[in-house]
């Protein structure tokens, strides 16, 4: 699936379920002069207008809304282009839980090491003591 084609998708499972859980928002979607294809050409034109590059979903999202939203909006010209859909949100949770079991992980070992190592010492110091009986 393209980019652009998934960006598509995502919008409009976000819609869906906004218009699953707001009641006021479903008699908006429900408009049959709006449509998702006039929805992203919004959210394109919008976008490209900033001048800038990158959006949260939240910002997103809300272009997506105020779209359906208003009855009398300018939908701007199709433009041509793709879009990247950032799943880095997702990703970014599972590293941090990855990472945070790979330091738990670490701390164990490095604990296990530290024991080991005050253990050697301990035999190392009983080894070296000498006994006064065994010298007589």
């Amino acid at each position: 699936m393209k980019g652009t084609e998934h960006f598509k998708v995502v919008i409009k499972n976000y819609l869906d379920k906004r218009a699953k859980e707001d009641p006021m928002f479903t008699v908006t979607y429900a408009n049959p002069l709006k449509n998702i294809d006039d929805c992203i050409t919004y959210i394109l034109n919008t976008v490209r207008s900033t001048g800038k590059n990158g959006f949260t979903d939240d910002e997103v999202y809300s272009m997506a809304v105020h779209y359906y939203d208003e009855d009398d909006i300018k939908v701007g010209k199709a433009i041509n282009c793709n879009v990247v859909v950032n799943h880095s949100v997702d990703r970014l949770k599972q590293d941090k839980n990855e990472t945070k079991q790979s330091k738990v992980q670490m701390f164990q070992d490095t604990r296990k090491m530290e024991n080991q190592r005050r253990k050697n010492k301990k035999e190392k110091n009983n080894n070296q003591q000498l006994n006064l009986f065994d010298l007589l």
